[in-house]
C-alpha cells in the first residue's frame, strides 16, 4: 500500500513543482487580470474602459461556455453546465499525468486556464471576459486571459497531434 502511493506521487512527474507552478502562474495571470478589470469598470461605471482602432476593453459577464455559448438563465442548467466543466478539468488533469513534453505544457496551459474559469463560475456565478479584438464594426468574440491559455492549448495538441508526436517520442 505505501509503495503504491509512493509511486502514484512519483507518477506526478520530477517536475511536479514546476509544473504546478505553472498551473498557478496561468491562474494568477487571468485572476489579477479580471479583478483589475472589475475594479476599474466600477470605477468607470461600466463604460469602455479602454477603446482603439483594433482591441476594445469592456467587462461583459459570460454565464455560458467558450464565447457565451450555452447561456442559460435557469439555475439547474447552469449548474449541470458547471458540473460538466468540473468532470472535464478532472479529465484533463489525468491526461496531463499520463502526458510528457510539449503536450503535458498544452495540457497544463488547459487546466490553469480552466481553473480561471471555473473560479469564476463558482464564486461569480459567471465569468467576466473583457478583450475585444475588431476590425472596423467585425468584432471577434469577447474573452479573458483564461480563455487565451486554452485556446493556445488546445492549438498545440491538435498541432501536436496532426503531425504525429505521442506520449513515446516526448520527453518531460
Amino acid at each position: 500500500m505505501r509503495c503504491e502511493l509512493g509511486m502514484k506521487i512519483n507518477n506526478l512527474g520530477k517536475n511536479f513543482y514546476i509544473n504546478l507552478s505553472f498551473v498557478i502562474l496561468i491562474f494568477l495571470i487571468d485572476r489579477v487580470s479580471k479583478i483589475y478589470v472589475i475594479n476599474l469598470d466600477k470605477k468607470f461605471l461600466g463604460s469602455e474602459i479602454f477603446s482603439s482602432k483594433f482591441l476594445n476593453i469592456n467587462l461583459i459577464w459570460n454565464e455560458g461556455i467558450a464565447f457565451g455559448l450555452f447561456s442559460f438563465d435557469e439555475n439547474y442548467l447552469y449548474n449541470i453546465l458547471t458540473i460538466i466543466i468540473l468532470l472535464i478539468i478532472i479529465i484533463i488533469f489525468f491526461m496531463m499525468i499520463r502526458n510528457k513534453g510539449i503536450k503535458k505544457y498544452s495540457l497544463l496551459m488547459i487546466l490553469g486556464g480552466a481553473l480561471g474559469n471555473i473560479y469564476d463560475r463558482i464564486f461569480y456565478r459567471a465569468v467576466p471576459d473583457f478583450i475585444d479584438f475588431h476590425i472596423s464594426n467585425f468584432h471577434w468574440f469577447i474573452f479573458n486571459f483564461a480563455d487565451i491559455f486554452i485556446t493556445i492549448g488546445v492549438i498545440f495538441m491538435i498541432i501536436l497531434e496532426y503531425i504525429g508526436i505521442n506520449n513515446e517520442e516526448s520527453t518531460s
